[in-house]
């Protein structure tokens, strides 16, 4: 027999942002009511693995959590993604196939800076298990195919600078949903042009133009990037019942995806029909990933057929596909000082909203514009929330690829901050000894921690 999916599942049942909030734990008690009646956890395709905890320096080498990251954590979001490590763990060690963690907390929009939750999400799950399989199993080229109906902004901007990681998000239309990003511009940064790639979807876009995506854009770029592990985050509020996106996609062609793109982990992000598609789409997802029959798996209230796209919206999609495909098999050839500038830095300032806690961020960026690695990143961040005195970070990141110039540099940067005092906080995460470190200036005190 070939080897077997994994399967981890954790509702978080202890864990809500409220009762009535749509990102609660009955998004996956339909979920479990199904896969048991369905007998699923019998087949002899799969394994199902107990949930276990990520690491507080798991989550440091990914994210700057302000203050701690003990602020800004519960067990539930260390559950959830150290459940991700656990499968991660056991696909690099070929005790598994493939695996899914139906999880939950959801964490695709949590960026490198944490002051707060975002679009449901406090921490980053598929982020944290990108840096915990670099570092723990030496895997160095990693895809993420983001399949939620809103943009992966939190991965996004994790990995925009990162040559390693392709990230490709394909989502409902920046413009008529949160978080507003995502558009076909949004290439990457200097050091990774044309590694992050968006599909902006017109609402209302079904399977015939979401099949039309996945076989001309994700299959062959994904192909000609040959990753060593290909990550599927899970969202499924593109389903046509949704009560917050305006897709027509349906289960059934959730596990064509799944089929064709043969991600070796699925990670749950959202999707809030809770009892009308999270229950056919989990179950889908479940048999494709297992090389399962799905051919029954229908909803109840679909007929094929249903969904008819314009002939205008089907020419959309067809363009844009054409149009990142060009951008992609160009990537290696554009003038990168024409578009990004030629100096020491390449920088950039963003403005970031939380809309769970009503934060308001500004961040400025700055990535040294290095010939020899993709070059370190500093970050200044101020954040203020209602009544609340502002709180001002600066955080040096040193990616896994850095040179000895680079990191020799950054430490530098790193110490200068922490003796001007200017901000509340001073952060440092060198990917290359796997060591955090944070500077409080009110008690001038610092801590370190090493992986």
């Amino acid at each position: 027999m070939d080897k077997k999916t994994g399967l981890i599942f954790f509702p978080a049942f202890d864990w809500a942002i409220s009762p009535t909030h749509p990102e609660r734990e009955e998004r996956l008690l339909y979920t479990r009511d199904q896969i048991f009646e369905e007998g699923v956890m019998d087949l002899p395709q799969i394994h199902e693995y107990a949930p276990r905890l990520a690491s507080l320096h798991d989550v440091s080498r990914t994210h700057f959590c302000v203050p701690r990251v003990q602020s800004q954590v519960t067990e539930a979001h260390l559950i959830a993604a150290g459940s991700t490590l656990q499968l991660g763990d056991s696909v690099v060690n070929g005790e598994i196939k493939n695996g899914f963690a139906m999880v939950r907390p959801p964490g695709h929009h949590a960026m490198r800076v944490v002051h707060g939750n975002r679009g449901f999400c406090s921490i980053n799950n598929e982020a944290i298990l990108v840096e915990y399989l670099r570092r723990r199993h030496g895997i160095r080229k990693i895809a993420i195919v983001d399949s939620d109906a809103h943009h992966g902004d939190g991965t996004q901007d994790i990995f925009y600078h990162d040559p390693d990681l392709l990230f490709i998000s394909f989502h409902q239309d920046g413009r008529t949903i949160f978080p507003g990003t995502g558009f076909t511009h949004e290439l990457g940064g200097p050091g990774a042009y044309a590694k992050t790639l968006n599909v902006p979807l017109p609402p209302g876009t079904a399977d015939e133009s979401f099949m039309y995506v996945v076989d001309n854009l994700v299959l062959p770029v994904v192909k000609d990037f040959q990753p060593e592990i290909i990550i599927n985050s899970a969202g499924q509020d593109n389903h046509y019942t949704d009560p917050l996106g305006s897709m027509r996609f349906t289960a059934r062609a959730y596990a064509d995806f799944t089929k064709k793109l043969q991600p070796h982990l699925a990670v749950l992000e959202g999707g809030y029909a809770i009892e009308t598609a999270l229950p056919y789409i989990n179950l889908a997802i479940i048999l494709a990933l297992a090389g399962v029959d799905y051919s029954y798996v229908m909803e109840p209230d679909y007929w094929p057929g249903r969904f008819k796209e314009s002939p205008e919206r089907i020419g959309q999609v067809h363009r844009m596909v054409e149009q990142l495909l060009e951008s992609w098999s160009q990537k290696d050839k554009v003038d990168l000082p024409k578009i990004f500038g030629d100096g020491k830095y390449y920088q950039r300032k963003k403005f970031i909203y939380y809309d769970t806690d009503y934060i308001e961020e500004e961040q400025f960026e700055k990535v040294r514009m290095c010939p020899d690695c993709p070059g370190y990143i500093i970050l200044e961040s101020r954040a203020e929330r209602g009544y609340r005195s502002p709180v001002r970070i600066y955080a040096v990141s040193i990616p896994f690829q850095a040179c000895h110039a680079c990191q020799s540099e950054a430490y530098d940067i790193y110490e200068q901050a922490k003796k001007q005092k200017e901000c509340d906080y001073v952060y440092m995460q060198d990917k290359t000894t796997d060591t955090c470190m944070s500077y409080e200036k009110n008690k001038g005190q610092e801590w370190v921690t090493e992986g």
